[in-house]
């Protein structure tokens, strides 16, 4: 594949191809990003960029021969996990040209992500192009690899349900509470407790820009934890039946077979809230919230089996929106490619326009205004070159049917 897109390669390793453990040993954090860059540079790379995340190490680079950016690229990777190259080699998929940016275009748009639809990686490949770009590896041809990219992506998200719908429990409630409360800026919240699953729901609303945290527990130690992990506030257990009527959120994840979350106590808050709704998540195995809070007016609860059902639904979404979005990549990658096809043809298009026009002007002078004998010396100019050139490969016994193909496209003969 001609043009620019052809120098274009892919390098690395993802979650399909190498274990977590081996990703784990390749990757590379933002630090330590421009030393390898550098590093690839002087091997020979033209430009690189390198993109270093749980699901995949790879570097976007630039090279006249795939094959041996691959086997640099593989001695740079294993040279800083302490790996042997050779040994490393089968868990590397090397792309070139069209592959390649058809790779690029997925991985930017989120479709070769362990969670399809994955928001983060958009602006992890943003983030991987500025390091690229601040440590001088970065070039015009991998830029417009990148913004071409970028620019898939945007497309594959305005046109498809590919991001729509949560795909984890933490997400479905992160989402079901603002369909309950909105923007969660205002909100506060309430974890009970420091079951992981609690403590992984809290940090979602955290980092979907919730207001405020508090943690309580049974136990005052483990409440204190759980806060200095998630930067949260600690209120002590005897005054849960207060705390309540402060909370937007409730989380509630102690698991310790005593409902820790009456009905009369959700209804008890919600008259002291004057009937702003309650969203609560019952996170303990057991339950540690009382179904009945179900039935009181104002509040919203749901338990792990709800929020899995969420969950469930929103990945049956992404998985419709993975064929279109896949034709989506497929016709943004093909035109990119053409287009870069094209433009590598015009300096030889020009080239072979300003000779005819040579040969035109010297035919016009030496015909001295004949027109006739203009055209003849013209035609007669024009085609002696690649006259002598067939001929010369058909004595050679070389297959000119490639040529004669060529000619008959060109000129549109019959």
């Amino acid at each position: 594949m001609p043009g620019a897109a052809a120098r274009f390669t892919v390098i690395g390793a993802n979650h399909r191809s190498a274990s977590l453990s081996l990703r784990d040993a390749l990757f590379v954090d933002d630090q330590a990003a421009p030393a390898l860059l550098a590093e690839l540079q002087r091997s020979g790379l033209g430009e690189a960029l390198l993109l270093s995340t749980c699901d995949r190490v790879e570097v976007w680079a630039t090279a006249d021969d795939a094959t041996v950016a691959a086997e640099r690229v593989a001695a740079a990777l294993a040279g800083r996990a302490g790996l042997v190259p050779a040994g490393l080699g089968p868990h590397l998929y090397n792309l070139s040209g069209g592959d390649a940016v058809r790779h690029a275009f997925a991985v930017a748009a989120s479709l070769d992500s362990l969670v399809i639809g994955e928001p983060h990686v958009f602006g992890q490949v943003k983030a991987a192009v500025r390091i690229a770009r601040d440590a001088g590896s970065l070039g015009g041809e991998l830029d417009t690899v990148a913004q071409a990219a970028f620019a898939a992506a945007k497309r594959v998200r305005s046109e498809t349900a590919i991001g729509e719908g949560p795909v984890s429990i933490a997400a479905a409630a992160v989402q079901l509470a603002k369909d309950v409360h909105g923007e969660l800026a205002d909100c506060r919240a309430l974890l009970i407790g420091g079951g992981d699953m609690g403590e992984l729901v809290g940090e979602a609303l955290l980092a979907a820009g919730l207001g405020w945290l508090a943690v309580t527990a049974p136990r005052h130690s483990r409440a204190e934890a759980v806060a200095e992990a998630l930067n949260a506030h600690v209120l002590a257990f005897d005054t849960l039946k207060d705390s309540l009527a402060d909370a937007d959120i409730v989380l509630a994840s102690v698991g310790s077979r005593n409902l820790v979350v009456t009905a009369e106590a959700v209804t008890q808050a919600l008259r002291k809230r004057r009937r702003k709704p309650i969203f609560l998540v019952d996170a303990g195995i057991p339950g540690d919230i009382e179904p009945a809070v179900n039935r009181v007016d104002g509040a919203f609860l749901y338990d792990l089996a709800d929020l899995e059902k969420v969950a469930l639904q929103g990945r049956a979404t992404r998985e419709q929106a993975r064929r279109a979005a896949h034709e989506i990549i497929e016709d943004e990658a093909a035109a990119f490619v053409r287009g870069r096809a094209a433009r590598a043809a015009v300096p030889a298009i020009v080239a072979l326009r300003q000779h005819f026009e040579a040969v035109r002007d010297t035919a016009l002078a030496e015909a001295g205004g004949d027109a006739a004998e203009a055209t003849r010396l013209l035609v007669n100019r024009l085609l002696h070159a690649p006259s002598e050139e067939m001929k010369g490969v058909a004595a050679d016994g070389a297959d000119w049917r490639a040529m004669e193909k060529t000619l008959k496209t060109l000129f549109r003969l019959e």
